[in-house]
């Protein structure tokens, strides 16, 4: 009998988070779903369903990764999948006053980078060998510095993920593991850009994608759903851009 596989999505409440848990549950995956607010996590559980089961946790705190882990590890003894989705925008600019500047910098490179690092090295153990794999979710800004002013930090950070996807690649793809990334273009329908842009701005940015059109979480949620799969299993250290064209050939 085929074993079911498990996978662990944090951010999976929400956004693209939520579109890859739903993926995720269409291939016969259970799910265990991971962020920092009880309510948005209930609520998300609820819609999708009875094979997944949440942890109240914020990744980029030791303490707590450590104790989702440990509860984790009491519901399966293995994974198969790791997505490292978890993390917010929050602008920064040269002419914020420093003190400011480190706080905002600080703060998105919790969530968007050390997030992932801690969340890799402590699920690492339980992943599947061989057969194991890490989706980091990434972003356009990595290799664009963002398409306006003011994404210093969520730009850098982003940029590090890829460092680490490439790292966490080298090291673990001898024990069968694979390790990949998922560059995002502009995304609707999501908690990050959701009522932020204009319709002139989206419009704009529209007119820059070739497919003519935004992205939506689903877009993501099915390259995710790819680089999970069995048949990925040659593709490592890749970052897969999904962006309709808008920037390709990095």
């Amino acid at each position: 009998m085929k074993q079911k596989r498990t996978a662990v999505i944090t951010g999976g409440g929400t956004g693209i988070g939520f579109a890859i848990s739903e993926r995720m549950l269409e291939l016969d995956t259970d799910v265990i779903i991971i962020g920092r607010r009880e309510s948005v996590l209930i609520d998300a559980a609820k819609k999708l369903g009875s094979n997944v089961r949440f942890i109240q946790a914020d990744v980029s705190n030791r303490e707590d990764v450590e104790k989702a882990v440990r509860l984790i590890s009491d519901m399966t003894d293995t994974i198969d999948v790791l997505v490292n989705n978890a993390g917010f925008g929050e602008g920064i600019t040269t002419t914020k006053p420093l003190t400011e500047a480190e706080a905002v910098w600080d703060r998105v490179n919790s969530a968007n980078l050390k997030g992932a690092f801690l969340m890799t090295v402590a699920i690492s153990p339980l992943l599947r060998r061989p057969g194991g794999r890490i989706i980091n979710i990434s972003s356009i800004a990595a290799y664009t510095g963002g398409s306006k002013a003011g994404n210093l930090a969520y730009a850098a950070a982003k940029s590090g993920l890829h460092g680490l996807t490439f790292s966490t690649a080298r090291e673990l793809s001898s024990q069968g593991i694979t390790v990949n990334a998922i560059a995002p273009g502009i995304i609707l329908d999501t908690d990050f850009f959701g009522g932020e842009l204009s319709s002139d701005r989206i419009n704009q940015t529209i007119a820059q994608v070739p497919a003519g059109r935004t992205g939506t979480p689903e877009d993501i949620a099915y390259a995710a759903g790819f680089l999970a799969s069995p048949e990925a299993s040659y593709i490592n250290g890749e970052i897969l851009n999904v962006n309709g064209g808008w920037l390709f050939g990095k």
